[in-house]
């Protein structure tokens, strides 16, 4: 197959506009559920499992940061900045949430277990372009940040985006 997680996930976006401009309004994991049953697949973990399964060898460094609070971290990550879960994972129910997100190449862990990663870890992040992002976050503005570009600094023009629990993510287009 040569369908890669993010072309997967893009279809799953426009699935979820699709059926929104219908007047059926899902969530972006259902969306990503049903296009893994378009696809053949039980479900979206297995779907993804499968895809990634023909990447080998040792892969990029994954940040944990640390999270306090799963429906703000989802508002911030997921609605704001447009990453999608990977997977999650619980001991058990009510416990501590530990989740996978990603964003195109770009992968993080948010866990609220208590000693994994600290708030105010800085993370960066290379971007292609990063006008474009800036546009798209700016689409759905959030009520206590609004981003700009530092076209000075050290690497390239870089988006500065702060979480709720301070935890930075520096979005670089990095230059030549």
């Amino acid at each position: 197959m040569n369908l890669t997680i993010a072309a997967a996930k893009t279809a799953a976006r426009a699935l979820r506009r699709g059926l929104s401009a219908a007047g059926i309004a899902i969530g972006h994991s259902q969306a990503l559920e049903l296009f893994a049953q378009q696809l053949g697949f039980a479900d979206w973990n297995t779907a993804s499992a499968a895809l990634n399964a023909e990447r080998s060898g040792s892969g990029p460094a994954v940040p944990v940061l640390r999270i306090q609070d799963e429906q703000l971290a989802r508002d911030f990550y997921l609605d704001y900045l447009g990453f999608d879960v990977e997977w999650e994972h619980r001991f058990e129910a009510g416990w501590p949430l530990y989740v996978r997100i990603r964003r195109g190449d770009t992968v993080l862990d948010l866990s609220e277990h208590h000693g994994d990663g600290t708030p105010g870890t800085v993370a960066w992040v290379p971007v292609q372009d990063v006008r474009a992002l800036h546009a798209e976050v700016s689409e759905r503005p959030h009520p206590r940040l609004r981003p700009g570009i530092d076209g000075t600094a050290p690497g390239g023009p870089t988006m500065e985006v702060i979480d709720p629990w301070g935890n930075v993510l520096r979005f670089c287009e990095p230059t030549a």
